[in-house]
């Protein structure tokens, strides 16, 4: 048990999927990681970061929490925001308790009250959790909002320090419904490695380009082999883009910036898989990628 677990939890067995909600930028992967106890799900400072569901599973001596990290509930046009906002409306419908994460450096925000509404509706157990509590507040990022504090449990938490995580795990386990585990024990997540592996290039690709390019990106794995010497994993992935002047910044001059994306992703790939691996990147323009429903599916953005 790792040491941010929780201690003495219920002697029944307990399980049940557990949805991470909010604004973009909200800080779910990190959190979604730390509950987790390991990386699974990619992390940069910029929102809108995640664009599917992505499945954690935790086992415990008594109880088996499935995490839903999803994409930020955010305004947005085209086929990727719809299907954002689907995956992130069918996270709400499909959990047994909701996480509501509130930036506390920000506060409480209209659209909280949206989704805190739709929980309530629902009859669902659901918490209100504030991230990045190591971080200085503003006087107006008062905590607890104000707008719950007759409501559920409001609790302040830091997945980068780990503070309030013990806390947080208890209040889960308390309203997590009894019931056998549902999922083999040794299971991680539902998502195969070259879905992850696409994810942690596409991860590098947000942190070394700039700001507005990222999002006109997507990450194809063509080929994600692991039989041809058992150390080694060969990868060769597609990076998507709408037009051919991104495709020139996506390669930089002389190649460097697609060398500097591709030794960056290698890195965690290796850490993921706990293998050597080569990595082939290629860029390809492809100007509708982002508006085919078919196609956003293909990617597994869904």
């Amino acid at each position: 048990m790792a040491r941010d677990a929780p201690v003495g939890a219920a002697a029944a067995y307990r399980s049940g999927v557990v949805a991470l909600l909010g604004l973009p930028n909200a800080g779910k992967s990190m959190l979604f990681n730390r509950l987790l106890g390991q990386k699974l799900a990619i992390v940069t400072p910029k929102p809108q970061t995640t664009r599917s569901r992505l499945l954690g599973i935790r086992t415990l001596e008594h109880a088996q929490l499935l995490f839903l990290d999803t994409p930020g509930l955010h305004e947005g046009k085209g086929e990727l925001h719809a299907s954002m906002q689907r995956a992130s409306s069918a996270a709400v419908e499909d959990c047994d308790v909701a996480l509501l994460l509130i930036d506390s450096t920000r506060g409480w925000e209209p659209a909280h009250g949206a989704l805190a509404a739709r929980l309530a509706s629902l009859g669902r157990p659901w918490l209100v959790v504030g991230t990045k509590g190591d971080l200085p507040r503003p006087k107006r990022a008062v905590w607890p909002p104000r707008e719950v504090r007759d409501g559920p449990p409001a609790l302040l938490v830091s997945a980068r320090s780990g503070a309030g995580i013990r806390a947080l795990f208890s209040a889960i386990l308390t309203h997590l419904p009894p019931g056998p585990p549902l999922r083999g024990s040794d299971e991680l997540t539902d998502r195969p490695l070259r879905f992850l592996a696409g994810e942690l290039v596409r991860e590098a690709v947000f942190e070394q380009l700039r700001e507005e390019l990222p999002y006109a990106v997507a990450v194809e794995v063509d080929e994600y082999d692991e039989t041809t010497r058992s150390d080694l994993v060969r990868i060769r992935a597609n990076l998507l883009v709408r037009r051919r002047s991104q495709k020139s910044i996506v390669v930089g001059a002389g190649g460097e910036r697609i060398r500097s994306i591709g030794i960056q992703a290698r890195h965690e790939i290796e850490r993921l898989v706990e293998r050597k691996v080569h990595l082939d990147l290629w860029v390809k323009v492809e100007e509708d990628w982002a508006e085919q429903r078919r196609r956003i599916e293909a990617l597994g953005y869904v």
